[in-house]
């Protein structure tokens, strides 16, 4: 797996943690740097954490599924991206007001936002993709756009918060379905 596929999978994964970290700069009534940097924190160290995990267990049961491993990667890749493009029409919904700095809260937000990576994770293994540049790229992005997105959610509000998640989504697809053809073809 080339770099490049890499980076866009990064932001394509950062783009749940990064629509939370919008809303949690909505709801940060004095926003302080040191608040920003443990929302991104939470949120970089899981979505490095998660795809680890998925690694793992998915080494476990590369061997008996290699053959059809492309079509499961293309398919959890299908899946989360389908799953962030729903999600994204329904953040309207959630408006209960919660205190994104509580430690518990965070996370919570933070075990959610990287349920994704996990399921990336998996794919990597059946792929064969090396974990280790993949792990610290996506917890790099996740962290740095989480840090920008509590300071995007304090000064414009509601505005990106859709249209980030749709694209997060089309990202993974797109990848998912490039994964697909390059074993295909």
């Amino acid at each position: 797996m080339n770099l490049i596929t890499i980076i866009l999978i990064a932001f394509g994964l950062a783009m749940d943690a990064f629509a939370v970290s919008v809303t949690s700069g909505i709801t940060i009534k004095e926003l302080k740097i040191r608040n920003a940097l443990k929302i991104a924190l939470f949120f970089g160290l899981f979505q490095a954490v998660m795809p680890v995990i998925g690694w793992l267990a998915g080494l476990s049961l590369r061997a008996l599924i290699s053959s059809i491993d492309h079509w499961i990667a293309f398919g959890l890749l299908f899946i989360v991206g389908c799953k962030m493009i729903y999600e994204s029409f329904n953040l309207a919904s959630d408006k209960r007001t919660i205190n994104p700095l509580d430690v518990y809260i965070l996370l919570m937000l933070s075990l959610a936002t990287s349920i994704d990576a996990l399921a990336v994770g998996v794919s990597f293994a059946f792929l064969k993709v090396s974990i280790a540049t993949p792990v610290i790229i996506i917890g790099v992005v996740t962290f740095g756009l989480s840090f920008l997105g509590v300071y995007i959610g304090d000064r414009f509000g509601h505005f990106f918060e859709k249209k980030i998640e749709i694209a997060g989504g089309l990202i993974l697809i797109g990848i998912g379905i490039k994964i697909l053809i390059e074993h295909l073809v």
